[in-house]
């Protein structure tokens, strides 16, 4: 057997568990939810699914909560990703500062993300619910002692975003740490001895210079926004209900809870595994295009 073969034959036999392990899991089940999502399924015992079409998705787009569920779910995602990647970077440039425990603050801005999502939804519910009033009747402050983040359906989606930020930031920071310790501080000094002060130093060295970070985080805090589930499960289990253009929606119920519902708690499989694929769908789009947008970004930079 020639030598170039064989190691062909050696890197597809370690390739093999991986590969074999990703059709079973991924590839296979997810064109068997695209069948299932052309039927009637209800997963019921002896029932046999019978083809509908496109029944299902034409239901879907003309359901009044799901189009309320998807525009919340990109206002959440678009505000979380906002505010997740300011507050990491803000932790990023404390600890890679010349301070006191600055890997003290390491370990604690990242403890969060080791909470899981329920445990992290009960902690915030009780915050929210008892302490901040608390805090307000205590300084005094009505406003403070009256925000009822959780009860509020134009304000739920603010205590979301704040949990969230919370679990994710310190994370995300690590990312932001690494790319910025791996700036070249000749550069720094040198426009330090030219006079630049922080904010040009920021904007025309540290930002460019870290651009493939930018990428990578953008990336990994819109897919994790948009999945989003054992938080809000936790923390609102998708209310306080709303009025919104004369319907009754759920202020929360954001796509995964949403597609979760259909399918499980009104037992309509299929048109929750519809709504699953559209989901699937929409964010794959996204984030190729927030990945395209990033890279070129970089290049420009």
């Amino acid at each position: 057997m020639k030598k170039q073969t064989k190691d062909h034959l050696v890197f597809w036999l370690f390739l093999a568990p991986a590969l074999i392990s990703f059709v079973v899991v991924v590839i296979i089940p997810f064109f068997m939810g695209l069948y299932y999502s052309m039927t009637d399924w209800t997963a019921v015992a002896d029932s046999t699914p019978v083809w509908v079409g496109l029944e299902n998705y034409k239901s879907m787009f003309s359901d009044f909560a799901f189009k309320y569920s998807f525009i919340r779910t990109f206002l959440f995602s678009v505000l979380s990703v906002i505010s997740i990647n300011l507050v990491a970077l803000t932790f990023a440039f404390l600890v890679t500062r010349e301070i006191r425990f600055k890997n003290f603050y390491r370990a604690g801005f990242f403890i969060p993300n080791l909470i899981g999502g329920l445990v992290l939804g009960y902690i915030w519910q009780f915050i929210f619910k008892s302490v901040v009033p608390s805090i307000g009747a205590l300084l005094g402050i009505d406003f403070i002692e009256n925000l009822l983040l959780l009860a509020d359906p134009n304000l739920t989606l603010f205590g979301l975003i704040f949990a969230f930020t919370w679990q994710y930031a310190g994370y995300i920071m690590m990312i932001y740490v690494a790319a910025l310790l791996n700036v070249p501080q000749e550069l720094l000094e040198a426009s330090e001895i030219d006079g630049a002060n922080f904010w040009q130093k920021l904007i025309s060295i540290t930002i460019p210079m870290i651009a493939q970070a930018f990428t990578i985080t953008s990336f990994l805090t819109l897919v994790s926004s948009f999945k989003q589930y054992d938080i809000i499960v936790a923390l609102t289990n998708g209310g306080p209900t709303d009025l919104y253009q004369g319907q009754v929606v759920n202020s929360s119920e954001l796509l995964a809870m949403h597609i979760y519902n259909v399918a499980f708690k009104y037992n309509n499989m299929a048109e929750g595994q519809a709504r699953a694929i559209i989901f699937f769908l929409v964010l794959s789009v996204v984030s190729i295009a927030q990945v395209y947008y990033n890279k070129k970004k970089e290049v420009e930079m």
